[in-house]
């Protein structure tokens, strides 16, 4: 089979959970087509080398579980650290704080691309919450924010923009910036070429 006459699936998992009946049908169907998995960097499952002819099929019995799919237009799911009760350093529970997230923004239409955001349950920032677009982890004071940083070959630490932030305002300022990305962007773009503008909406602390 050639390669062009192959896919890549990638189903989204919300706070790095993948369901245990979606764990079993996608081994049934990688047994049944002959697909492989890769766990990305993003915390999604990835079913590459799908064949076309099996793409669709695939797709409907993992959607009849519940399973969702990586598509323009959806808001990113944020990449967490396991967090508290299972680290021994967690502050805060991350999955919880994702789920929070979700229920806000998660069925927000349109969202333009390159926009990621990284949670993490204390200062230790293993998911990395300070090199990505909208970051921020636990304190015991509260939330540090940090905006614009990315990975990458040229990679850029993030700006603070929040210290000792509750839950709501960290809410609050996901929803000032996604906003304001949409009114500054025709097309997807990373968050850190807008930290120059003049009316960017938060000064670094």
């Amino acid at each position: 089979m050639k390669i062009t006459d192959k896919t890549n699936i990638t189903i989204l998992l919300p706070a790095g959970r993948l369901p245990l009946d979606i764990m079993e049908e996608s081994h049934r169907l990688a047994a049944e087509f002959g697909f492989e998995f890769y766990l990305s960097t993003t915390q999604n499952l990835r079913l590459i080398n799908v064949p076309q002819s099996a793409s669709e099929t695939v797709k409907e019995k993992l959607g009849a579980l519940g399973a969702e799919f990586k598509g323009p237009g959806k808001f990113p799911i944020p990449r967490l650290c396991v967090g508290k009760p299972h680290c021994n350093l967690g502050i805060i529970d991350t999955e919880a704080v994702c789920m929070k997230i979700l229920e806000r923004f998660g069925k927000r239409k349109k969202v333009k691309g390159k926009l990621k955001i990284a949670v993490a349950g204390c200062a230790m920032c293993c998911s990395a919450p300070k090199n990505t677009d909208i970051g921020f982890f636990a304190t015991r004071d509260g939330y540090e924010v940090y905006v614009g940083g990315k990975g990458g070959a040229f990679p850029r630490l993030g700006r603070r923009i929040a210290r000792k932030a509750s839950q709501k305002k960290v809410l609050d300022i996901i929803s000032t910036l996604f906003n304001y990305h949409d009114r500054k962007t025709i097309k997807k773009q990373r968050l850190i070429k807008l930290l120059g503008e003049d009316d960017f909406p938060f000064d670094e602390l």
